[in-house]
């Protein structure tokens, strides 16, 4: 065999999303891109913030010798200090510039802090639906992942939760807003949640961890936030990147926060390092760090994707399609009509629609838009959704 036996089975299962993106570039190159209503992939189609393009420029014109070096493998001191400030107002929790180790994005960020705390055997809880690759990063270090679903309407079951832990539980890892939902978790959820974690890990003589991945929480609609973690639970982390609020996810740059407040710090600060250089990453881009310290706070124009999001919802909804209307991302999740939600979404791909089978998710019985595309790819598809639909009814 030519590659690892693992990895043979790791392509077997490999991402519907790249499956689905893959067999759009196909069908673009028989029928014309402008034939094709691809909402496979959620790369952001916004182009970046206006500021981001004027840092950038200034940051390489100013560059001079050793910019371009090795740093300290946490990042640059300035730009975990800025990006602590920041973080200090947005999580209403006092943060530090050590407790901040900078990523190559968001999965790298995950990957590290896996790295950092998982044991083999380990067993780390995701709410379903979820992100797909959740699992290879899991496996990754050594752990073992537990799904465990959420309410019908894609908010936490706690009650799922507990009792989903047993005493090799290390992590419960949570993504708000969520991919493929949209779905926010609520203050309250996250505070019942901390107060679980808490109680199961003091009756099990251990710290269970949880780790939020949030790289789309500057990604919300009709006046909704996104709760602090670290108010909601002490022993928490955050990975996450600048990719989609700022549409540079090909940059590959975000960072992972330690709660100030977690027991062990210092061990966990200093775990969170090592496991960046030993992983391979090193340090995340150097200039990459250098522009977004300055650039803390600005995104897209996120009325933008509420527009296109309301496109879509209204169309859809006029259609037939049945679907909880995601207050944050850029996803909607709607209801298959069928059961068989990988033959639905072959039956759209005849119409040239590409969605990704909820399946891929944890989620059957469902399907994801991506809506991170121009107004034309919705307008154009709702047709075809409907004559789908159609067949159904």
């Amino acid at each position: 065999m030519s590659v690892a036996q693992k990895i043979s089975a790791t392509m077997a299962q490999s991402s519907w999303i790249r499956k689905m993106f893959e067999e759009g570039a196909q069908l673009k190159a028989v029928h014309g891109a402008d034939k094709v209503f691809d909402f496979s992939l959620g790369n952001p189609n916004l182009p970046p913030p206006d500021r981001f393009h004027d840092i950038l420029r200034d940051t390489v014109t100013a560059c001079g010798p050793g910019d371009h070096c090795y740093m300290p493998q946490a990042g640059y001191p300035q730009v975990c200090t800025a990006i602590a400030d920041y973080l200090s107002d947005e999580q209403g929790v006092a943060v530090a510039a050590p407790d901040i180790v900078m990523t190559c994005g968001a999965a790298g960020a995950l990957n590290v802090i896996f790295k950092t705390l998982l044991d083999p055997g380990d067993e780390v809880i995701v709410p379903t639906p979820c992100f797909v690759e959740y699992r290879f990063y899991v496996d990754n270090h050594g752990g073992e992942i537990r799904m465990v679903p959420t309410h019908p309407n894609f908010t936490l079951d706690l009650e799922a939760i507990a009792a989903a832990i047993t005493p090799r539980t290390k992590v419960v890892l949570i993504n708000s807003p969520n991919n493929p939902t949209g779905q926010i978790y609520s203050a309250d959820s996250l505070a019942a949640l901390g107060e679980l974690l808490t109680a199961k890990g003091e009756a099990a003589g251990r710290t269970i961890y949880l780790v939020s991945d949030e790289p789309y929480r500057k990604i919300v609609f009709d006046g909704h936030t996104v709760p602090s973690i670290f108010q909601a639970y002490r022993d928490s982390l955050i990975a996450t990147s600048y990719s989609k609020d700022l549409s540079i996810p090909g940059e590959r740059i975000g960072f992972a926060a330690l709660n100030p407040a977690a027991r062990f710090n210092p061990e966990l600060r200093a775990g969170l390092t090592l496991s960046n250089r030993i992983l391979g990453f090193v340090n995340a881009p150097a200039l990459m760090q250098r522009v977004v310290a300055c650039i803390q706070g600005t995104s897209v124009d996120m009325t933008q994707y509420k527009r296109k999001r309301d496109l879509l919802c209204d169309g859809l909804a006029a259609a037939g399609y049945e679907f909880v209307t995601p207050p944050g991302a850029f996803y909607l999740f709607p209801r298959a009509p069928i059961a068989d939600d990988v033959a639905f979404v072959k039956a759209l791909q005849k119409e040239l629609i590409l969605t990704v089978p909820g399946s891929g998710f944890a989620g059957p019985g469902h399907f994801r838009i991506a809506f991170c595309v121009d107004d034309a790819t919705i307008t154009g598809a709702l047709p075809g959704f409907a004559r789908v639909m159609a067949q159904y009814k």
